[in-house]
């Protein structure tokens, strides 16, 4: 077991450091690192993919490459459009509604993506469950103006009755990324007609496997998407992706968010593609003491509420 922390490039879902726990098994390395907002019980899926990426093989890709979106935080237009320049990716998610700041901010960062990205790239923006009905209503038109075209809006409300009521009330494409990942049902996104896409995230639901099955289930178009990890999580990320029959460019070009990867050869995107593969982490800079036993001790935490034996999983 590894435990890893890097500073981010940008602050980034309100944080400023990511972390987690890297475990080696019979298969390679998984990865564990559920945000810190999560409790123990929402971590045990985020454990069982860990476990699965370690003792397993992923499943066979239908395609070698994996084509992904850049990701552009809540920062200025200047620094907005350097993200997307050095990308190399045809589509951008553009993150909006960030806490202290105003719709403006958002308005002027998707108009220097569109700038930056030229009129053929594909933008989507994620507010995160930030908006109200009103506000998201208010919102998602000006942006689409902004990104000439959005390509879709990621959980604009936290409720799927809410995200059902702006999907009746705009042109633009809902997807649905939180009401499926921290959802107790997440077909009650598909009942209620909420969205027009779907967001799936290896570690919170479960491993590449249980992804693959919901896909199925759901029969939405999908989007692949990373939980901020390392290269190791995003491999079982890239292995998702390229295993769907059918699938939108994976939001998984987050390892530029990392000051320091846990590899040294880190999955970043060429021609706007990352690779199917296993990944080796070769150059970890380790966690400072405190947090490498706050990890630990909340990794026996969360394996002995799954009934998992790490000596048995571990090489």
């Amino acid at each position: 077991m590894i435990v890893y922390s890097t500073p981010l490039t940008d602050r980034f879902r309100n944080l400023d450091v990511r972390d987690g726990v890297l475990l080696r098994g019979p298969a390679g390395w998984g990865e564990f690192s559920p945000f810190w907002d999560y409790s123990d019980a929402e971590c045990v899926p985020w454990l069982r993919a860990a476990v699965e990426a370690a003792t397993l093989p992923f499943p066979e890709p239908v395609r070698a490459t994996a084509p992904v979106n850049a990701t552009v935080p809540a920062v200025g237009p200047q620094r907005a459009a350097e993200i997307v320049a050095a990308s190399g990716c045809a589509t951008v998610k553009v993150k909006v509604a960030q806490a202290g700041q105003s719709l403006g901010d958002d308005l002027a960062r998707v108009a220097a993506v569109r700038d930056a990205l030229g009129p053929g790239g594909a933008i989507r923006v994620d507010a995160n469950g930030a908006w109200t009905v009103e506000e998201a209503i208010d919102a998602l038109p000006r942006l689409d103006r902004a990104a000439d075209g959005l390509e879709y809006a990621e959980q604009p409300c936290a409720s799927v009755p809410d995200l059902a009521r702006v999907r009746r009330a705009v042109t633009v494409p809902i997807a649905a990324d939180e009401s499926i990942r921290r959802a107790s049902d997440p077909h009650a996104v598909v009942r209620a007609e909420a969205a027009d896409v779907i967001v799936l995230k290896v570690q919170p639901l479960g491993g590449v496997r249980a992804c693959l099955a919901l896909a199925d289930e759901l029969g939405l178009p999908i989007t692949v998407s990373s939980a901020l990890e390392s290269s190791v999580g995003i491999a079982a990320g890239v292995a998702l992706a390229a295993a769907l029959p059918n699938t939108n460019a994976a939001g998984l070009s987050t390892v530029a968010l990392l000051r320091h990867d846990v590899t040294s050869t880190p999955l970043l995107p060429v021609d706007g593609s990352l690779p199917v593969g296993r990944v080796v982490p070769d150059a970890v800079v380790a966690a400072p003491p405190e947090v490498e036993r706050a990890w630990l001790d909340r990794l026996d935490r969360v394996a002995q509420l799954a009934g998992v034996d790490l000596r048995e999983v571990l090489a």
